[in-house]
Formats: C-alpha cells, sequence, structure tokens
C-alpha cells in the first residue's frame, strides 16, 4: 500500500472508508433478521385515522401529515410495515400512532403500544382512553402492577379481541398474554428495549406492522447506518403556539443566581427539575451529588416541598416518588438522569442542570425536553462546575443557540464521533478506523445501497463468491460484541 501519487493515494483511501461502511451495512442487514425487511403483512385499511384526525381540536402539521401518509401506505400494503418515527419532545409523534391505532382496531386488529416504564405506560394509557374511548375504541393496560384478578380480567378481554389497544410495558411480551389479532405494534423510546423484546411482541401477531419512536434525534448518517431495515419517518415542525423553552448557562460563581431563577417559578406555583451527575458524593470526583443536594436543598429551603429519585433506588419507590411529582405533591425534584425518559408534567417549567459539562450534548437536549409540555414559559439553566473545559462551554453554548434536536444530533456527532455519541457496547456501532460517518455520509449512502442491493440478490450471503465476504462479516462484527442491535 505504498500510492505513487496523490490520485493514487485518494483512490486507495475512498476504497477503505467504503469498504469499511459496505462491510458494517452488511453486518447491520445480516443481523436484522428481527422483523426482516419485506415479510409478508396483512393489508390493515379502513377509515380509523381519519376518525381520529377528524376528532382533534386541532389541525396536524406538515410534518405529521407527511408522517401519517407513509404510516398509512405501509400499513396498506401486503408488506409488513417497519417505520421509525423521529421527531423532538412536543413534535406530536402521539397523535400519529394514535391515528395508526384507530386505523388498525377499525380494520378489526388489535393495537399494542409498548412504553419501557410502568409510569410511561400508565400516562399513554390515561392519553390514549381519554382521545379514543370517546370514539368506541376500547383501551387497556397491562402492566405488572396489576392485581391477579385485574390482570386474569385484562388478559381473558385481550384473547377473546374485546380489547382493541393495549398499552404496557415489556409486560406485553410475558408469558400468557394472547392477542386475539395483533395487526399493529407500536414502540416508544425504541432505543430503551432489546431486539429481542421488539421481536417478542411482534411474535405475538402474524407478521404484524412495526412503528418504532424516538424522541433522541439520530443524525442522518446513523439512521442510515444502524436501521437501514427501517423506513425513516421525521417530524421536523413544531405545532404553532408551543413557547421555545429558554436555555441560560450559568458558571459555578452564578450557581445561587440559577437556583434564584428556580425558586421565583415555584413561588409562582410551578414545579421544577434539578438534574446531577452522580448519586452520592466522592472524594475521587468532582461534581454535585443527587444525594447531596437533596440534603443541602431540603435544609435551605424547608417551606418547599422537594423528592429524590437515582438509579439505586427500586422501581417501586421511584414511580411512588415520580408519581408524586406528577401529582403535584413534590415542587421540585432532584434526581439523576434517570429522569432522562420519564412523564409528561406540564407544570414543570423548570430544568437546572449541575455539572452540565458532565453530559452530552444529545442528553442534555432529552433532558430539556422534560419541561415546556404546558402553556407555561419554561427555562433549562445549565450550571457548569469549575473549569468545565473549551468542550463544555461550547456544548452550552449550542444549547443556549438553539431547541432543534436534529442540530444537537449533527453538533453532537462532529464533536464527538460516532463511537462515544452511541456508546459502542450499549447502541453497537463499532470502532471505525478511516470512515467518519460526520464527513462521509454520501460514501455512507452509496455503500448502504450497494449492501442492500447484494442482499437482495444473495439473501444470507449464501453464494461462493461471497464466502469470503460472510467470513469477515461475521469474525469483525457478527460473532463478537463490537455490534449490538
Amino acid at each position: 500500500h505504498y500510492p505513487e501519487d496523490e490520485a493514487r493515494y485518494r483512490e486507495a483511501r475512498y476504497r477503505l472508508i467504503y469498504e469499511e461502511l459496505f462491510d458494517l451495512k452488511m453486518a447491520v442487514l445480516l443481523s436484522q433478521d428481527r422483523f426482516g425487511s419485506g415479510r409478508e403483512g396483512q393489508p390493515i385499511e379502513s377509515d380509523g385515522a381519519g376518525i381520529f384526525v377528524k376528532s382533534l381540536p386541532y389541525r396536524l402539521t406538515g410534518a405529521q401529515q407527511r408522517c401519517l401518509k407513509a404510516v398509512l401506505g405501509d400499513m396498506a400494503s401486503d408488506k409488513a410495515m417497519n417505520r421509525l418515527v423521529q421527531g423532538d419532545v412536543g413534535s406530536g409523534k402521539t397523535a400519529v400512532a394514535e391515528a395508526a391505532l384507530c386505523q388498525a382496531a377499525k380494520a378489526g386488529f388489535q393495537g399494542a403500544f409498548m412504553a419501557p416504564t410502568e409510569l410511561l405506560a400508565q400516562q399513554h394509557f390515561e392519553t390514549l382512553s381519554r382521545d379514543l374511548t370517546p370514539l368506541g375504541f376500547t383501551v387497556d393496560l397491562i402492566s405488572g402492577s396489576l392485581s391477579a384478578k385485574e390482570r386474569r380480567i385484562a388478559l381473558e378481554r385481550l384473547r377473546t379481541g374485546e380489547t382493541q389497544i393495549a398499552v404496557g410495558t415489556h409486560a406485553l411480551i410475558s408469558e400468557g398474554v394472547e392477542f386475539y389479532k395483533l395487526g399493529l405494534v407500536i414502540t416508544d423510546e425504541q432505543h430503551r428495549f432489546g431486539v429481542n423484546q421488539r421481536k417478542s411482541l411482534a411474535g405475538k401477531g402474524e407478521n404484524p406492522d412495526v412503528l418504532v419512536m424516538t424522541a433522541t434525534p439520530i443524525p442522518r448518517t446513523l439512521a442510515l447506518v444502524l436501521y437501514g431495515d427501517l423506513d425513516v419517518s421525521v417530524i421536523d415542525e413544531m405545532p404553532p403556539g408551543r413557547t421555545p423553552i429558554i436555555t441560560k448557562k450559568f458558571c459555578e460563581e452564578e450557581r445561587r443566581k440559577a437556583y434564584k431563577e428556580l425558586l421565583d417559578e415555584v413561588k409562582k406555583g410551578r414545579q421544577a427539575y434539578i438534574v446531577a451527575p452522580f448519586i452520592e458524593d466522592s472524594e475521587a470526583i468532582d461534581g454535585h451529588s443527587a444525594e447531596g443536594l437533596y440534603e443541602d436543598f431540603q435544609r435551605e429551603h424547608k417551606d418547599v416541598s422537594c423528592g429524590l429519585v437515582h438509579g439505586a433506588m427500586d422501581q417501586k419507590e421511584k414511580d411512588a416518588v415520580m408519581a408524586s411529582f406528577y401529582r403535584g405533591e413534590i415542587s421540585v425534584l432532584i434526581s439523576t438522569v434517570v429522569i432522562e425518559v420519564g412523564i409528561n408534567v406540564p407544570n414543570a417549567s423548570v430544568m437546572l442542570i449541575e455539572n452540565s459539562e458532565r453530559f452530552g450534548l444529545a442528553q442534555l437536549h432529552q433532558l430539556r425536553g422534560r419541561v415546556g409540555r404546558g402553556e407555561y414559559q419554561s427555562y433549562c439553566l445549565l450550571v457548569l462546575g469549575e473549569d468545565p473545559g473549551e468542550i463544555a462551554a461550547e456544548r452550552a453554548d449550542i444549547m443556549v443557540s438553539t431547541n432543534d434536536g436534529f442540530v444537537i444530533a449533527d453538533k453532537d456527532l462532529e464533536m464527538r464521533g460516532p463511537g462515544e455519541m452511541l456508546g459502542y457496547r450499549q447502541h453497537g456501532l463499532p470502532q471505525l478506523v478511516l470512515a467518519d460517518l460526520s464527513k462521509h455520509i454520501k460514501v455512507a449512502q452509496k455503500a448502504g445501497l450497494d449492501a442492500q442491493e447484494l442482499m437482495e440478490s444473495d439473501p444470507g450471503l449464501q453464494a461462493p463468491e461471497n464466502s469470503m465476504l460472510l467470513k469477515t462479516i461475521k469474525e469483525r462484527y457478527l460473532e463478537t460484541d463490537a455490534l449490538i442491535l
């Protein structure tokens, strides 16, 4: 590999980058028999979505309409739907999901809506019951907190088809849960579920349509590589009338000023979150902890009700505190990032993030999305620790300058690279040597199309001429922990 001139060097480099991205894409396609692109499905057509949309007190945004049109087109096809819907918090993904569920129910199929936590499932159940029951649809909750008698009744209603729409946690895929005629599976915050969990739910029916939703914006190149078997829809428009969240940054010396702004909102009757990077104080690490902040806050503000939530607490304890905050009994919730995918509290108007330099851009954006859900002006207050460094200050400036999750996702990819951004083991993106997913978009697209073409002509790479390619991909990705999808 000693190219003779600049042109040969560029040619060789392009070839190596292309090969890396091609192999990665092939590995993704080979590992994604999770639902299998092009599965034979059951066409689902009705006027259910139309009935739902007409019942809304507002018009869908252009982006919601585009997305719903694509979803309904997939459902009407004889191929099973595999669609990922991306959209910032508040962009209206739930309305699209509700319309799809109505479409399935009106056509005689059942729909399943799976949420990552008990509290979120409960909240979705309340929303769906409020919106869909008046239209004549039956909605039931299947969760771990049901009593034995309630569970028996709920499962019988599901098995006989009396329940048209089931909402739940992973309890929906537990043993003993039988659907009468499952036609549509929707998972919320899809990256919170393992592939096997999604597959198990889809396996409860005969090739049901699958719709996965996420409020975590994924840059185009990553979506292209990681979700090649899914059609991607983006809701990139916010409903009119939503007041943008005001984001401010404070240095360590200005902490009291940030807390004053938070307390001013609490005095108006609003609620607030305070997020810390650690559960407990440590001499080895410089930064604020949730337990330390909780003790300080209780001592200094005895007249303000506050609660504490962190990952070391058991789920029941966490849910009890979160439910109390949801009901308005707690004014200030102090926590770690466990509330990143949390609950919808319209009265919460302040998100204060301590040591914001310890969080990535995407995480900061997710946390900010916990507020701004009601009619009140909301604020995200970023408090930087001592000597946070240039990159942390730049991240804070980006957060102050934009509320657009896709701009933030692209900046995050640019600043941190795809590996650190996603976490190789957690999200399944292996180390790339020459390829850079923040720069090589066109090469990734070309490699992706070529990989799909090869997969269509030789499914599973069984042809003799592709045996070496299959061996390489297996060794590098599929037989190691490099690719976890």
